[in-house]
């Protein structure tokens, strides 16, 4: 495992306070606390991708807020830690990921025996840790890959949109939208682990 999950990527963006936070409110260690937000993490990612693939509404939901969130300004995104307060009042992959969080709470539930609303907490406190993580995969691969993958490439609606690119978090200049690839070869590139 050469380059990093995106497990590994929430972990890391989850810090060392938040991971000990999660560890206290689960009753047990880092490592457990680690094993579970990775469980959870995977349960995550693993839903919106097959949610991504369906041609219904749910799919389409799914698909326009990963365009959303590769495209908006993201210059609160060093400060996520401290509250989800203003990432949460807006943006559609909060609302996806809250939809999703209660199925993958059962199901983590299911799989950990960690009581599902415990699980739920987990993930409420996950939720702006992944919209850091995805936000963060989607402008490296727009911009740092160069790998045609553009962040404007999604949907109709964010091809012309006057919304910045992602340029503005810094270290992601010239992530401007690139004409290639779909959502599809996104999604694959910021939920897969950096593969291609």
């Amino acid at each position: 495992m050469s380059e990093p999950s995106f497990q590994d990527d929430v972990l890391t963006e989850l810090g060392d306070d938040k991971l000990t936070e999660i560890a206290g409110l689960l009753g047990t260690d880092t490592n457990g606390a680690r094993d579970t937000v990775a469980a959870t993490v995977g349960a995550m990612t693993g839903d919106l991708q097959q949610k991504a693939d369906a041609d219904d509404d749910d799919g389409n939901e799914v698909r326009q807020a990963f365009a959303e969130v590769t495209q908006a300004p993201l210059e609160g995104v060093a400060t996520l830690g401290g509250g989800l307060g203003g990432l949460l009042s807006g943006g559609m992959m909060a609302g996806v990921l809250a939809k999703v969080s209660k199925p993958v709470a059962n199901a983590v539930s299911k799989k950990t025996g960690i009581p599902a609303p415990t699980v739920a907490r987990v993930i409420e406190m996950l939720i702006p840790v992944l919209l850091a993580v995805f936000a963060k995969r989607a402008a490296g691969k727009a911009g740092g890959a160069g790998a045609g993958a553009g962040a404007g490439a999604p949907s109709a609606a964010g091809a012309e949109s006057p919304i910045p690119s992602p340029g503005a978090v810094p270290g992601a200049a010239g992530a401007a939208p690139g004409a290639g690839g779909g959502l599809g070869d996104l999604l694959g590139q910021i939920l897969g682990g950096g593969k291609k």
